[in-house]
C-alpha cells in the first residue's frame, strides 16, 4: 500500500548513483532536474560515514525533513547558485506528487480503517486507468506443464496474479486490485475463477474482491481473520492449505506490514517447477513493505520465514518497485557486483516497460538489504556493531530497523 514515483529512467545505474554533478554556475539541468542527495564528493555513502551521521560541511543529510514551515522560502535547487566545491549531486527520483508520502499514523489509520481509504483507492483506480489504459507494465506470463502464472499490472505499480490450472481451466487470483483488469484477464484466458487469495486488507490489494464475487458467485475469498479483508468467506490459519483444481496453495502468516498479513506459496512439485511465493507487501525485489502494524522483530521473523522457503523459490511481489529499491540498495553497498548487475538489468527492463518479476529468493539474498541484516558489510555500512551480550536476532532486528529508517528517508527526498 503505497504510491511511489520511480527513479529516473534513461540513466545508467552508474549515473543514478554517481555521475550527475550539478554544472558550475547553476546549469539548468540541475535547476530543473530530479530531486537528489547532496554528498561530499569522494565520501561514499557507505562504510566511511554512515547515513544520518554528521558529515562534511555543505552536505545535506537524509534525515532532514522534506517539509518547510509555512512562509519559509524554499532553498535553491542544487545548482541554482552553484554547489560548493567538492559536493556532488546524486539524483534519486523524478519530481512528482505522491499523496501517500509521508505516511503518518493519522493518515494510515484513515486509509486502513475508514471509508476515506476506500474513496482514496477508487481515485487511485480511476487515475491509473486513465494513465495506464493497458497497464503500467507489459505482462510476461510464466508457464510450467499444467500451470500458468499471469501477472496483471494494476493501479500505478501493483500486481495481481492470475494462477491457472491449465488442465481444468480453474483459476485463482492473488490480490485483485482492479476488478476490471482482472476480469479482462479471466475472460481472455477462458478460465473459471474459484478463489481469491488476499495477502492483506489494504484496498490496493483487496479492492476488487466485492465486484469479482458478484461476477463469480461460487468464488471464495481467502485470507487472515486478523485483517478486515472485504468479502472474506474462508479465514485461513497459518500453514493451512487450499486446493484449486490441481493447484495447492499454502498460506503463511507473515505479520508486520499488517497484523494479519499472509503470503501464499504455490507447490510447484506436481508441475516440475520451483515453489512460487506470492508475497504481497512482505517482500519486493530488493525491498520489503513498511511495518505499519508490527515491530522490527516481527518483520524480521516474517522475512526469515520467507527466506526459509528455499533459494529456488520464485518471488512474485505485490508491487513494481525494483528500480527504486535497487537504487537505494546500491547506495548502501557500493561494491556489490550482484546488485550492480541486477540494477543494470532492471533499468533495461523498465525502459521497455517490462515487469521485473519474478526473481528468486536466492538472488534476493545477494542484493536485498532487508534480507542481508546478517552480512558484516551491510552492518559496517550502517555503522552498527553487535554489543557484547546482544542476542544475534535482536541485533539483526536493529539492523533491519536502521535500513527501514533510511529507506523511508530516501523515499521522502
Amino acid at each position: 500500500m503505497r504510491l511511489v514515483t520511480p527513479p529516473t529512467l534513461g540513466h545508467s545505474p552508474h549515473e543514478l548513483r554517481h555521475r550527475l554533478r550539478a554544472p558550475p554556475g547553476g546549469g539548468a539541468g540541475a535547476r530543473q532536474g530530479d530531486k537528489g542527495l547532496l554528498v561530499a564528493a569522494g565520501s561514499p555513502l557507505g562504510p566511511t560515514r554512515p547515513w544520518g551521521q554528521p558529515g562534511t560541511p555543505g552536505t545535506r543529510l537524509l534525515r532532514q525533513s522534506c517539509h518547510r514551515p509555512a512562509g519559509q522560502q524554499a532553498r535553491p535547487e542544487p545548482g541554482s547558485g552553484g554547489l560548493p566545491e567538492g559536493v556532488e549531486y546524486i539524483p534519486t527520483r523524478k519530481r512528482g506528487k505522491n499523496p501517500m508520502k509521508p505516511v503518518g499514523v493519522a493518515w494510515y489509520s484513515l486509509y486502513a480503517r475508514t471509508r476515506l481509504g476506500y474513496l482514496f483507492y477508487q481515485r487511485q483506480v480511476k487515475k491509473a486507468r486513465e494513465r495506464y489504459p493497458h497497464g503500467h507494465s507489459v505482462p510476461q506470463p510464466c508457464c510450467f506443464p499444467g500451470v500458468k502464472i499471469l501477472p496483471i499490472p494494476v493501479l500505478s505499480n501493483n500486481y495481481s496474479y492470475l494462477v491457472i490450472d491449465t488442465g481444468s481451466s480453474r483459476a485463482a487470483v492473488v490480490d485483485p486490485s482492479d476488478p476490471l483488469a482482472v476480469q479482462a484477464a479471466i475472460e481472455e484466458e477462458g478460465v473459471m475463477l474459484e478463489a481469491i487469495f488476499c495477502t492483506h486488507k489494504h484496498w490496493d490489494h483487496s479492492g476488487g474482491n466485492a465486484a469479482l464475487c458478484q461476477k463469480h458467485n461460487s468464488c471464495k475469498v481467502y485470507g487472515s481473520a486478523l485483517d478486515a479483508i472485504p468479502q472474506l468467506t474462508n479465514p485461513l490459519a497459518d500453514r493451512e492449505k487450499v486446493s484449486v483444481g490441481c493447484l495447492t496453495f499454502e498460506a503463511l502468516a507473515t505479520p508486520g506490514h499488517t497484523v494479519g498479513h499472509m503470503v501464499y506459496v504455490l507447490d510447484g512439485e506436481p508441475f516440475g517447477s520451483p515453489p512460487c511465493l506470492f508475497s504481497g507487501d512482505l517482500l519486493f525485489l530488493a525491498g520489503c513493505g513498511r511495518p505499519f502494524e508490527g515491530s522490527p522483530e516481527t518483520m524480521l521473523a516474517s522475512l526469515d520465514m520467507a527466506v526459509g522457503l528455499g533459494q529456488d523459490t520464485l518471488l512474485w511481489p505485490g508491487h513494481e518497485y525494483a528500480l527504486e529499491c535497487l537504487t537505494f540498495a546500491s547506495l548502501l553497498e557500493l561494491d556489490n557486483s550482484a546488485l550492480e548487475q541486477k540494477l543494470q538489468w532492471a533499468v533495461q527492463q523498465r525502459q521497455e516497460k517490462r515487469s521485473t518479476c519474478p526473481s528468486t529468493l536466492g538472488e534476493e539474498q545477494t542484493y536485498n538489504p532487508f534480507l542481508r541484516t546478517h552480512r558484516p558489510e551491510l552492518q559496517e555500512a550502517l555503522g552498527l556493531w553487535q554489543d557484547g551480550e546482544e542476542d544475534p536476532d535482536a541485533f539483526r532486528a536493529r539492523v533491519l530497523k536502521e535500513v527501514r529508517r533510511r529507506k523511508d528517508l530516501y523515499q521522502a527526498t
